[in-house]
């Protein structure tokens, strides 16, 4: 004779499982902006031994070789068209190429890492305001109040540090790297939707590694210094930023957490500019904390979705 039961209990397993899955949930946000913000700090230590764009050819010359095997051995789809080609290029040299080289421009000429990286956490106010010029979307009140935030946040950290005529040169080269990334998002949501992740990113760090080869044959004729703390920079950046980082942020969209990650983005400067000050020895006054804050509750603020 059975007995009924109105529903199974868990397992041991099957609990511990749930409660793994959810540790990784909450996770991975976590770590996404932990790896994101350290791009600034080991492109901070390899800069001494090594110019801006001899970097990012190495940096991108490894994350091209590793992208385009692992297309090549997992029989990834490749454009279908020249102009699918011409396309990813396009967003390489705008996300990639415009967009890093303007931040290592900055930081080797003396921007804190954590002032780059709010030149560059402020990147969803500019894509909403260049969406707003160039796509003639409609801005909220909100996202108006936020852009204003964002604004004086940045006037605040700018305050607090002299502005020389080299500083003006670094907080010059920041914000070409910040329109960069802003024309290369905008751009690729217009017309790379649909790219594989990674034959597209394949190709756009090839395009971009032979881009910053040919600027820094140019530009730094001289060979870099080959110290540990170049050569682990380097692969910290091409493998860990370039490929890590960017995979992870994949996952999450995939695992829904998309939403997650567009929270969490505008922490990216704190947390880099934290790290500036306890491994770099960077100095940050009153002004430019209060700076960090105001331009994150600003993101934060315009970033939010209508009804929360």
């Amino acid at each position: 004779m059975t007995t009924a039961t109105h529903g199974a209990l868990p397992t041991p397993s099957t609990a511990g499982a749930d409660r793994l899955g959810a540790l990784v949930a909450l996770s991975l946000p976590a770590l996404f902006i932990l790896l994101w913000s350290t791009g600034y700090l080991a492109g901070k230590l390899a800069l001494p031994h090594a110019g801006p764009f001899t970097l990012l050819a190495l940096r991108f010359g490894l994350a091209a070789v590793v992208l385009l095997g692992v297309s090549v051995a997992t029989g990834a789809p490749w454009p279908k068209t020249p102009r699918a080609w011409i396309h990813l290029g396009v967003v390489g040299l705008l996300m990639q190429v415009l967009h890093f080289s303007g931040v290592y421009c900055a930081i080797a000429w003396g921007l804190p890492t954590g002032v780059a990286a709010l030149l560059i956490g402020l990147m969803p106010l500019a894509t909403t305001l260049g969406a707003h010029l160039w796509l003639a979307e409609r801005l909220s009140a909100r996202q108006w109040l936020g852009m204003l935030g964002g604004l004086a946040g940045v006037a605040l950290v700018i305050a607090d540090r002299p502005l020389g005529g080299g500083a003006w040169q670094a907080y010059g080269a920041g914000l070409l790297g910040l329109m960069g990334l802003v024309a290369g998002t905008l751009y690729q949501k217009r017309f790379c939707a649909g790219m594989d992740l990674r034959t597209g990113s394949g190709i756009q760090m090839t395009v971009s590694a032979l881009a910053v080869t040919a600027l820094a044959l140019w530009r730094e004729p001289g060979v870099a210094d080959w110290s540990a703390e170049l050569i682990g920079a380097t692969l910290w950046l091409g493998l860990v930023n370039s490929i890590g980082a960017f995979s992870l942020m994949f996952v999450m969209i995939r695992r829904g957490q998309a939403a997650a990650v567009a929270r969490l983005f505008y922490l990216i400067p704190g947390v880099s500019a934290l790290m500036g000050v306890a491994l770099l020895d960077e100095h940050l006054g009153a002004l430019s904390l209060a700076g960090f804050v105001v331009a994150a509750a600003a993101v934060g603020l315009a970033s939010m979705k209508r009804g929360g």
